[in-house]
């Protein structure tokens, strides 16, 4: 399968939010990338549609288009009927005229191929051994089926579809014609890949709209009445069975969105739905809601109605082909995911922290639904752990908890409120409080004095450093208060200072001792010193000098 749907990989912030949304869960994450798993991918697009950082993008065919313009052969544009939501009021004459200056040789509705569909369709319901058939228009439905329950392909009709008809109409009638589908769909361009001799290239809408801004060409509405046109209603969900002429006997529904074909398609698994017809669109809304419109033009109820106005109440007229020429070979896609064991299952639950069955808490923040798809996602390398965000905060929380519980230093947190939030073991240590719980929600009042705390949050400039004193717990801290305007709290970090401050004010007692022994000692030598000098006949000056000397020195250490 060519890459379709691609990732610009320096856009993609770890959300998840393609996998919650990814109905076959085709995107495996790695190195803190998605990538898109091609083999399960059933190119619905919904990951292109919700991605927040548009990372995921189409490949565009732009380019490929242009070279096929400078061939010799013809080509033509088989141009999606859902182009009338897309292009408010710009009918099939107004979409002509300015495909053309672009170079096309004509442009045909895509309806004609579904109106020979249509009758396929119906032909196949009149076949008595015939119980259940189910519509092959939608590209993502065949792969759905093909990859993820291919027990029911021979419930799928095995005809082409409305653009491959069309797009072998146009070859018939037309020598070495090339064509090129228009359409919102992204999975058709996977189609006209894997059946090359219908469709050459396909463009979505958006490409076709940025190359006709490119080119300066404008879209002018030219609306057209044609009554044989009911096959417009195709891209609706419904409209096949709109077209049809019920076969008596048979059930026809419609069933549109992914999730909701899932569902269907296990229901037909279980054997007890017989003699229906099944419409199947990936997209909810069918084609109106293609990935292309939706991520840009989503409005369903003016989408619908552009289409139901536009219809006519007559089919299309069309040279049918022969039933052979209809007919295409739809394969079984073999996945390669390996299908874990229980045991493999609860070994990987085990390493997400998921001990007991109450663990799992299923809250699908990882982009599965249950904690075992997540864990047998992992099981194949499509997810990782670290996505299990529940595990991540219950881990965080752990590890800054075991901090905050053994670091000597006390820690207080406080709201604007002044009213205790967080006290560690440390900090009950230091303020005799026995349990947290007699503090938490009090005012911090009840154990300190508040006066850091409100001078702090009037002026929101911290507090570092501050030696205080705890004259009720006779200790001494070093007092850090920090405000966190964020989370609007205060963190209050005492680092117990007691020993510190005892050790000097025992060094300053010893101290003022020894300066009080030296002014003695001084005064006692000076008297002896003045008797000797008189004595002597010499000057006690130079001696009273050099003993203050010592005095001084001994009172500065």
């Amino acid at each position: 399968m060519a890459e379709w749907l691609r990732l610009k990989k320096s856009n993609c912030k770890n959300c998840y939010k393609c996998i919650r949304h990814c109905p076959v869960k085709s995107i495996r994450f790695s190195g803190n990338q998605a990538h898109i798993l091609a083999n399960e991918c059933i190119l619905c697009g919904q990951c292109f549609v919700v991605c927040p950082q548009n990372a995921k993008e189409i490949a565009d065919e732009t380019e490929k288009v242009r070279v096929l313009l400078q061939g010799a052969e013809p080509v033509f544009v088989s141009l999606a009927p859902s182009f009338i939501a897309n292009y408010p009021g710009v009918g099939i004459r107004g979409m002509k005229n300015a495909l053309k200056k672009l170079g096309f040789t004509d442009v045909e509705e895509t309806a004609v191929g579904a109106t020979m569909v249509k009758n396929e369709y119906t032909k196949m319901l009149q076949d008595p051994d015939r119980d259940l058939l189910i519509s092959s228009c939608c590209h993502s439905v065949n792969l759905l089926i093909q990859k993820h329950f291919p027990g029911l392909l021979p419930h799928l009709a095995d005809t082409l579809s409305p653009m491959q008809a069309h797009a072998m109409d146009i070859k018939r009638r037309y020598k070495d014609a090339k064509v090129v589908f228009i359409g919102p769909c992204l999975s058709k361009k996977d189609e006209a890949d894997a059946y090359r001799d219908y469709a050459d290239a396909v463009l979505t809408f958006e490409e076709l709209t940025n190359w006709l801004n490119a080119e300066n060409i404008p879209l002018e509405p030219d609306m057209d009445e044609t009554e044989e046109s009911r096959a417009r209603f195709f891209p609706t969900s419904g409209g096949i069975l709109k077209t049809m002429d019920p076969v008596p006997g048979f059930t026809y529904m419609a069933i549109d969105g992914v999730q909701n074909c899932i569902a269907a398609l296990r229901d037909i698994e279980s054997g007890n739905i017989h003699k229906c017809f099944v419409e199947m669109s990936a997209c909810s809304g069918s084609c109106i809601s293609g990935p292309v419109m939706e991520k840009f033009n989503r409005s369903p109820v003016r989408e619908y109605k552009a289409i139901a106005d536009y219809a006519g109440e007559k089919d299309f007229t069309v040279d049918q082909p022969a039933h052979a020429d209809m007919k295409k070979t739809i394969s079984p896609i073999v996945r390669y995911s390996q299908i874990p064991s229980e045991e493999d299952i609860q070994e990987v639950l085990k390493n997400m922290g998921k001990i007991k069955k109450e663990d799992e808490l299923n809250c699908g923040s990882c982009g599965y639904d249950t904690c075992r798809e997540k864990a047998a996602a992992i099981f194949q390398g499509k997810a990782q752990i670290s996505m299990c965000l529940p595990f991540l905060k219950e881990k965080a929380e752990s590890f800054s908890d075991n901090i905050v519980s053994n670091t000597p230093n006390g820690i207080i947190v406080v709201n604007d409120q002044l009213e205790v939030q967080l006290i560690n073991p440390a900090a009950r240590r230091i303020l005799n409080v026995r349990a947290s719980a007699d503090v938490m929600g009090e005012p911090i009042v009840r154990i300190m004095d508040p006066v850091d705390f409100v001078h702090v949050l009037d002026t929101g400039r911290r507090v570092s450093g501050r030696r205080i004193y705890l004259a009720e717990y006779d200790r001494y801290v070093e007092e850090t208060i920090i405000p966190d305007k964020e989370y609007h709290v205060m963190i209050c970090m005492l680092r117990d200072v007691t020993g510190e401050e005892e050790s000097r004010r025992k060094k300053e007692r010893i101290s003022a001792q020894t300066i009080d022994v030296a002014d003695k000692v001084v005064d006692r030598q000076l008297r002896i010193v003045q008797e000797i000098a008189s004595l002597l006949g010499e000057t006690a000056a130079e001696t009273k000098i050099a003993l203050t000397k010592l005095k001084e020195t001994i009172a500065d250490e």
